[in-house]
């Protein structure tokens, strides 16, 4: 068990001379990791596959009741993503798809068939400086994923890990298996949130670490002990071939832009 220190190391990787930047941590030991080894490890996620197949399984549970989303993943270094999520858990309800190639993003919406089509955002310059604090340095993907989506959080891990595990007291705690995969569990208990009704001393997070290759493979969160949302990986295939056609997309005849 290892009590967290300060991880300000999230944009930090080293930039290779010639070619790919590789993992600063190629592969876990064999004993547990402290908090601070296994942050580290996890920033590098991306870039120990070059393709990736993912499905992700998210419960929550507010004023509704329970509610299942299914997302499935599809990416390849670098630039090509498709992100497909259902809502039902039986594939037949509505859906949302994005989908982008490294300089232009897709949306579209099933239930209001809606859709979108703008240029990738842009790096935002200057955040890479080696003079800048490590708090100050933001994390360049290989291949960008949709801001704020659980793919993101679990594939990009290194500013969860960073503002928000770090803020919290986080212990690594033993290990465990999702998807058939070994994988670190670490417990983090009151991170900083900028959601209100999470902001108490008693909510708390439990994520467990594949121990390959450092993404997550399950997010757990509780108030009071009680669970709010469980997301978890159920099915994932690193390097797996794609098909030729997987990111191709054309809009239904009656799609209503927005933009």
């Amino acid at each position: 068990m290892s009590a967290t220190r300060v991880w300000d190391r999230a944009g930090s990787l080293p930039v290779a001379a010639a070619g790919p930047t590789r993992p600063e941590v190629a592969a876990l030991r064999d004993e547990l990791p402290s908090v601070a080894d296994l942050f580290t490890f996890m920033r590098d996620a991306e870039r120990r596959f070059e393709t990736l197949r993912m499905r992700i399984e998210e419960r929550s549970w507010t004023a509704r009741g329970e509610e299942l989303g299914v997302i499935e993943v599809t990416l390849e270094h670098p630039g090509n993503a498709r992100v497909l999520t259902s809502f039902g858990g039986d594939g037949l309800g509505p859906y949302e798809l994005w989908l982008a190639d490294g300089t232009t993003v897709r949306t579209y919406v099933s239930s209001r068939r809606l859709g979108t089509k703008r240029p990738a955002r842009p790096v935002v310059r200057g955040t890479d400086g080696k003079d800048l604090p490590g708090t100050s340095r933001v994390y360049r993907s290989v291949t960008p994923l949709q801001m704020e989506s659980l793919p993101e959080l679990f594939i990009h891990p290194a500013g969860y890990c960073q503002n928000v595990l770090g803020t919290g007291s986080c212990h690594v705690t033993g290990t465990t298996t999702v998807a058939g995969r070994e994988a670190v569990v670490l417990e983090c208990e009151h991170p900083r949130t900028v959601e209100v009704a999470a902001d108490r001393q008693d909510f708390a997070v439990r994520i467990a670490v594949d121990r390959l290759d450092g993404v997550i493979l399950r997010l757990e969160e509780s108030i009071g002990g009680k669970a709010t949302r469980d997301a978890a990986v159920t099915g994932y295939q690193p390097d797996s071939p794609l098909l030729p056609d997987t990111f191709e997309f054309t809009f239904p005849s009656d799609t209503t832009f927005i933009y």
